[in-house]
């Protein structure tokens, strides 16, 4: 008789497999071997109900963490040239309607910056000025970040900036879940092709979202974590990943700002770069 399965692990299969969609995955198969496949069915249960759990129960270690996101096989695949590469991205992404954040946006907003960056910045999602503009961070929240970037001794053309999410959300709310999965394909490829040395999470949106990991901000600030798109060019060894506030965030609570200088400069110490001499302020 067929097995049946519970409606948790029946509900993780079908994310699993909408997120397989939503990256252009479409054929699945399977072997006729009736004893193969009760291995291989007890195999991908066993796999799903693990993940399940640890997301669960994820738990941040003192240690690095490693976090592969699968991407397939894109239309910039084997293009060496990131601008060229990147417009190809931008390209598949079209007149977006894949969710429905595409319903009230005026821009999509795609990523700014030198696409040779050693620093990429990854946020949550835009805002009302981002969406006029169709730029990430213009806004208040962007000069915050601006003067970030400035005190690190970098310029804004140095580093690159994106979004979980590329449209913007209703209200300034929180991208939900399933938006997030329809853009991450897009965004781990600018990533694989960008090849960043380190990534900055802001705010705890972007951390979540990029590390699959349910903890807190406290928790995920102050580590180092290990990120590479999996199917991105082998050569590349990855981006160390690390977790700050959200520029937003820090505008309503500027008593955060020490906090967040303590992150970059242990972006800036990985990155053997000099603060400027106005840093901090």
């Amino acid at each position: 008789m067929p097995q049946t399965l519970d409606p948790e692990l029946r509900r993780a299969l079908a994310e699993r497999v909408r997120y397989c969609h939503e990256m252009g995955i479409y054929d699945f198969y399977r072997r006729e071997n009736a004893a193969t496949d009760g291995v291989s069915s007890a195999v991908v249960e066993s796999e799903i109900r693990e993940e399940m759990a640890a997301r669960k129960s994820a738990v941040v270690p003192a240690i690095a963490a490693t976090n592969l996101v699968a991407i397939t096989s894109s239309s910039e695949s084997g293009i060496t040239d990131p601008i060229a590469a990147l417009q190809l991205i931008r390209e598949d992404l079209g007149d977006c309607t894949r969710c429905k954040l595409h319903k009230g946006r005026t821009n999509l907003v795609f990523g700014v910056g030198s696409p040779r960056a050693e620093l990429m910045f990854v946020g949550e999602g835009p805002g009302a000025d981002e969406d006029a503009q169709g730029e990430p961070f213009v806004g208040r929240a962007g000069q915050l970040l601006n003067n970030m970037i400035k005190a690190m001794g970098l310029r804004r053309e140095d580093v690159y900036i994106a979004n979980i999410v590329k449209c913007r959300p209703p209200g300034n709310r929180t991208p939900e879940p399933d938006e997030c999965e329809t853009c991450s394909p897009f965004l781990m490829r600018q990533i694989a092709t960008i090849k960043p040395k380190v990534i900055v999470a802001l705010g705890a949106t972007a951390a979540k979202n990029l590390l699959a990991i349910s903890s807190s901000l406290g928790e995920l600030r102050g580590h180092w974590y290990d990120f590479k798109p999996a199917g991105s060019d082998p050569s590349w060894p990855g981006a160390r990943l690390a977790v700050t506030y959200h520029p937003a965030y820090l505008l309503r609570d500027p008593r955060q700002k020490g906090e967040t200088w303590k992150d970059l400069q242990m972006v800036m110490k990985y990155l053997g770069i000099e603060p400027s001499k106005k840093a901090g302020e």
